[in-house]
Formats: C-alpha cells, sequence, structure tokens
C-alpha cells in the first residue's frame, strides 16, 4: 500500500486532431487548486504547437519546467526513447509534483503507452489515473472525426490498392476504447439531435460503464478528470483494439508540413486562407501562430475542416522574434503545392 501511495498518478488525455486536448488541459491547469502539475505534450510534427499553447501561458501552475514537449514522433511508439527520459525529468523536481497529465498526439494509439506503465522501471513510479478521451461533438454529430471523411472513404473505395479499413477511423475507435472517460467537446454547438448522434457515433467503441461527459470550451470539474484511480495499466490489456495482433504500428498514413508566415495585417483574410487549406483532400488539421503588424499579442490559429479559429493568446516575450508558423497535418500524399499556394499565395 505504501508504494501504491508513492506513486505519482497520471491522466492520459488522447483524442483525435483537434478534439479539444489542449483546451482542456488548459483549463486543468487554471483550476488546479493549489495541485503542483506537470504536462507531457507529444505531437506529430517538427514543431510543437500545443506545448507552446501551454509555456508561458501565465497561469500559476503551469511552470515552463513542468512542461515537457516531445516533437515529431508518436509517443505511443517511442515509449522507451522518449516517455521515459520524460517521465525522468519531471519525477525529479523538487518539490514534488503531484499528478501528471500527458497529452498524445492526436495519432496517437493510447494502448502502448498505457502498457509501458507495467514496466518495473515505471511501474513503482507512477500510475494511470486514469485514461480521457476527448471527442469533437459537432463533427461526429455530422457523421465524421476528420474533414471531409465521406470524400476520404469514396477515394479508398475506388482504389483497390488501399487498405479499405480508414486508418483515421481505426485510430479514433482505438482512443475510446482504451477511455476511462470520454468527453464531449464543443458541447455548445451541438443541439438535442446532435447530441444524439454524437452519442450513438461513440457508442459503439465505448467500454462498458465508461461515462460520456459534454463540455464546452474544455469545462469540466476537475472532480470528474483527476483522482478517477484506475490503475489502467493493471487492465489495460483486456480493452481490445484494432492493433492487438501488431508487434508495431506505425504512422505511414499521416504526414505534416510546416509554413513558416511572415508578419501579417489582417487575422481574418489569414483564417480566410486557412480555411481554403484545410478543404485540401486528405487534409485533417492546421494549427499554428502569426505575428500581426502593430499588435502586441502573439495570434493563435486553429483549424479543423471548414472550423477555424483565431485570438490573441499571450504577448510576445521580450526578445523574442515575431516570427509565425503553421503545421498542416494531413493523410501521407496530401498535396502540400496546393496548401502553400492556399495559405501563403
Amino acid at each position: 500500500m505504501m508504494t501504491s501511495l508513492a506513486r505519482v498518478p497520471c491522466t492520459i488525455v488522447t483524442g483525435f486532431l483537434g478534439a479539444g486536448k489542449t483546451t482542456l488541459i488548459r483549463h486543468v491547469l487554471e483550476n488546479a487548486g493549489g495541485k503542483r502539475l506537470a504536462v507531457i505534450v507529444n505531437e506529430f510534427g517538427d514543431v510543437g504547437i500545443d506545448g507552446e499553447i501551454l509555456k508561458g501561458c501565465g497561469i500559476e501552475s503551469c511552470a515552463e519546467d513542468t512542461i515537457v514537449e516531445l516533437a515529431n514522433g508518436c509517443l505511443c511508439c517511442t515509449v522507451a526513447d522518449d516517455f521515459v527520459p520524460a517521465l525522468d525529468q519531471i519525477l525529479a523536481l523538487t518539490p514534488r509534483v503531484d499528478h501528471i497529465l500527458i497529452e498524445t498526439s492526436g495519432l496517437a494509439l493510447p494502448k502502448p503507452l498505457v502498457q509501458a506503465f507495467q514496466w518495473p522501471a515505471i511501474k513503482g513510479r507512477v500510475t494511470v489515473d486514469g485514461v480521457v478521451a476527448v471527442v469533437d461533438g459537432p463533427a461526429l454529430a455530422e457523421g465524421r472525426v476528420a474533414p471531409d471523411l465521406a470524400a476520404l472513404a469514396a477515394q479508398r473505395a475506388d482504389d483497390a490498392s488501399l487498405d479499405h479499413d480508414d486508418p483515421v477511423e481505426e485510430v479514433f475507435e482505438d482512443q475510446i476504447a482504451c477511455a476511462d472517460l470520454v468527453i464531449l467537446s464543443k458541447s455548445d454547438l451541438l443541439d438535442a439531435a446532435g447530441f444524439a448522434a454524437a452519442e450513438t457515433a461513440v457508442a459503439g467503441s465505448l467500454p462498458a460503464a465508461v461515462k460520456l461527459v459534454r463540455a464546452s470550451g474544455g469545462k469540466v470539474d476537475l472532480a470528474v478528470l483527476l483522482g478517477l484511480g484506475m490503475g489502467a495499466e493493471d487492465r489495460i490489456d483486456a480493452r481490445r483494439t484494432h492493433h492487438d495482433d501488431e508487434e508495431d504500428h506505425d504512422h505511414d498514413e499521416f504526414e505534416s508540413i510546416v509554413l513558416a508566415l511572415p508578419e501579417i495585417t489582417d487575422p481574418a483574410a489569414l483564417a480566410a486562407r486557412v480555411v481554403a487549406a484545410a478543404g485540401t483532400p486528405d487534409v485533417l488539421r492546421v494549427k499554428g501562430f502569426a505575428a500581426v503588424a502593430g499588435k502586441p499579442m502573439r495570434l493563435l490559429v486553429q483549424g479543423v475542416g471548414p472550423r477555424v479559429s483565431h485570438h490573441f493568446d499571450r504577448p510576445w516575450g521580450a526578445g523574442e522574434a515575431r516570427s509565425g508558423a503553421l503545421v498542416v497535418i494531413g493523410l501521407k500524399g496530401f498535396d502540400r503545392a496546393a496548401v502553400e499556394q492556399a495559405i501563403l499565395g
């Protein structure tokens, strides 16, 4: 019992691209209630946007030394190389952290990561308090987990050389299958019919007795998210997923590009260009920062399908280069030139 009490609880936050994971984690940090929290952020692509959203955000419980960012890789594939050193770094902090939040990339499978908590070098120090899957309510209500999923499915059906099992759907279903709690995000954008459709979409992969909680703006009572005490690593092997019979999995179906942005003058015009880029076939997600001429604040831009949001998230730091960048994530082979033309002209 003493060993169990000494272990630091970890909450794994999983969910598809643009579902609202970072917004949820920021809400947790802003309402920590005196808890000392640490965050491991894993992203797909060379530029870590989500970690930058959290770092320097001015939240008392969001000190930069408690945020470890792992870019250009999938944490579920690089546990030994990336996760263990990140965990060592956080557990060495003084004073000791009370809880660790782990935000996986939108393409990650949670099961291999949870299984890593069974390793002797890890098991005695941390435990999985719970796996939280964040799902995009409006997208599910429209019958998709990614922009233009119907067109994607039609394209795959027309090409006999492609696997008919959509990798996007498989990732989504595996994330739900491993969840101890599912957060239905952006619930303020749903009517009654939308709720019913979204909940039906999740139900097929939802393990028995797992709750589905509605949220808007990432606002969820921390008592619902933290302190679940699931010890998920002890029961994860019983969760059935698409990749149970694979020794390894890869993300060859996905790729990303980074576009440097010159200083802009019109945020609305940039948002319109991002909408156009997101309409390129097989593009899944666009996110990044921009510098706006004459403005002391950094502009955060996030786009999933036709939904693009932008707001000023923090002041530019003293001596910080006012440089912008957008990360575009899509299925392998998406038209990079078309995306670059749409955004940069």
